[in-house]
């Protein structure tokens, strides 16, 4: 994929180190979507945009917001990490033209994760814990896992997350509370 046309705004925004985890979730997520057959280019445009708007300035994101018509859940509210994916989705609409609902989704649903998941939003959600820089114990074990069946590493990772979450004592979105309910049931 010709990254190119978006790397410089990008860039700007969200700084080199973030821009190169960007480039290595979007590898992650190709080479996901080559094991379990989805949309290789599709996986790694949004595993490559997944990030675009985790401002390196964070005072900017009062007024992205408002540019880009976004209205802030309880959830964001409560838990500010999370408004990056759903903006990121709007500015990947409006900045990046892309208009793939299932990109866009995958963008929005990448930290919180949802119930019933598309492949593609999956793939990204994954992606972004299993990238090759990630090298503490979890992140390997759910690497192995995503190779082989990506409900299962869904339930590992979200499981995972809010052990994180918890133990930090900070909220938790409802969407992640209900994604890891529906992927234990699913994979009882």
């Amino acid at each position: 994929m010709d990254y190119k046309k978006y790397e410089n705004n990008i860039l700007e925004r969200v700084g080199e180190k973030r821009y190169k985890h960007m480039l290595r979730v979007a590898q992650s997520a190709k080479m996901l979507a080559q094991i379990h057959k989805e949309d290789v280019e599709k996986a790694e445009l949004a595993g490559y945009l997944h990030d675009c708007a985790k401002l390196k300035n964070k005072e900017d994101y009062p007024r992205l917001c408002q540019e880009f018509g976004l209205s802030l859940s309880q959830d964001m509210k409560k838990a500010p990490a999370i408004i990056h994916g759903f903006l990121g989705a709007k500015l990947a609409e409006k900045l990046y033209e892309i208009k793939d609902i299932d990109v866009l989704n995958a963008i929005s649903y990448h930290t919180t994760g949802r119930e019933n998941m598309s492949t593609l939003e999956k793939i990204i959600f994954l992606a972004d814990y299993i990238e090759p820089k990630r090298d503490f114990p979890q992140a390997k074990q759910a690497r192995e896992i995503a190779k082989v069946n990506l409900d299962k590493a869904m339930f590992y990772v979200l499981d995972e997350n809010i052990k994180n979450l918890i133990e930090l004592k900070n909220y938790i979105a409802l969407d992640t509370i209900k994604a890891r309910n529906y992927y234990l049931e699913k994979n009882e």
